[in-house]
């Protein structure tokens, strides 16, 4: 269950956790430096499931998704499992046009094929083994193979809004797939997300993630800055912290630090990145340091101490994530060290 409480900019997400030792041995791995930034929606070929990947989908199907997306080259199978779940929630919705019968619409099956669209597909490409004999929307291998092959036909990975888009003619509906194949997939950005192999991408980076982790296990404090200014730490105030003791000033709270430096797409992230929960820039309401393999060290809410998560979980609401190590020297200087 999660539960949220306003604070200081700051949102409890209350998890079963381990709490992590303060004290750990640390290797710093230094790698090479930061990517471009760009606007790419589509993650490389073949990525790794996240945890609510594997939590969510049924791993047959998950194993359907992968296999069927060698069918279109460069095609991540996080977009087919994303139209799966929209569709029909991999085959778990009740309503009509999901196991039998048609919807108001005529789709039917797990990926909502009209008839004539898979009738189509199925004389232009020859489908796997392991289907129905014919192949039938409502076998999870046929439409899952069919719906790579119709994602292809329509210009995926190349231009995958589009290929969307002929999937389904509405801008929300590729909106809400790409969100969905993003939230699928593990960004594991660089290092093994924990406190005791930090990589980096340079020595600030390095002493930013130091000093959070260096905090495990100290207080939630609303408003905090730190154990020994007042007891403990709020989620803005340690990242504030943390990259202030790399040299890089930031403000003081989720609502002004979400303004501060570059936008990373979530296919892009790498240690050190601020990662963000909102609805819109005017209502952020937690902010953690992304440490690599989707794991993240922030200070969550009252009774929960700093501590290492998984940056998404079912249900969150995961926003945008900048890049404050990019932040040039100029532009910190009207930023105050404290609240």
């Amino acid at each position: 269950m999660l539960v949220k409480a306003l604070g200081a900019g700051c949102v409890s997400v209350v998890f079963c956790v381990v709490v992590i030792a303060a004290v750990v041995t640390t290797v710093i791995v230094y790698q090479q430096p930061l990517p471009a930034l760009g606007s790419g929606s589509s993650a490389g070929a073949g990525s790794t499931p996240s945890p609510q990947a594997r939590e969510d989908i049924p791993p047959e199907l998950l194993v359907l998704y992968q296999d069927a997306a060698r069918d279109c080259p460069g095609l991540d199978w996080s977009v087919l499992a994303a139209i799966g779940k929209i569709e029909t929630d991999h085959s778990r919705s009740p309503l009509p046009g999901v196991r039998s019968g048609e919807n108001s619409a005529g789709a039917g099956g797990l990926m909502q094929f009209l008839e004539p669209t898979f009738e189509g597909v199925v004389a232009r490409h020859r489908l796997p083994a392991g289907g129905a004999s014919p192949p039938s929307r409502y076998n999870p291998s046929d439409a899952i193979h069919a719906a790579a092959h119709y994602l292809c036909d329509s210009g995926a990975p190349a231009d995958l809004r589009a290929a969307i888009f002929a999937y389904n003619h509405a801008d929300w509906y590729v909106d809400q797939v790409l969100d969905q194949a993003a939230r699928y997939r593990a960004t594991t950005g660089s290092g093994g997300g924990d406190c005791r192999s930090i990589a980096a991408k340079s020595p600030a980076v390095a002493q930013a993630i130091s000093f959070a982790c260096g905090q495990l296990g100290q207080p939630y404090v609303w408003g905090g800055n730190g154990p020994e200014v007042n007891g403990g730490w709020d989620c803005s105030g340690l990242t504030q912290a943390a990259y202030r003791a790399s040299g890089i000033t930031l403000p003081r709270t989720t609502y002004d630090q979400i303004h501060t430096g570059p936008r990373i797409p979530e296919n892009q992230l790498a240690p050190g990145d601020l990662v963000f929960y909102g609805t819109t820039d005017n209502n952020v309401h937690h902010v953690g340091l992304f440490l690599g393999g989707g794991r993240m060290v922030h200070a969550p809410d009252v009774g929960q101490p700093v501590q290492v998560s998984d940056y998404r979980w079912r249900g969150d609401d995961y926003y945008a994530a900048t890049r404050p190590a990019a932040i040039p020297p100029a532009a910190q200087s009207d930023f105050r060290a404290s609240p």
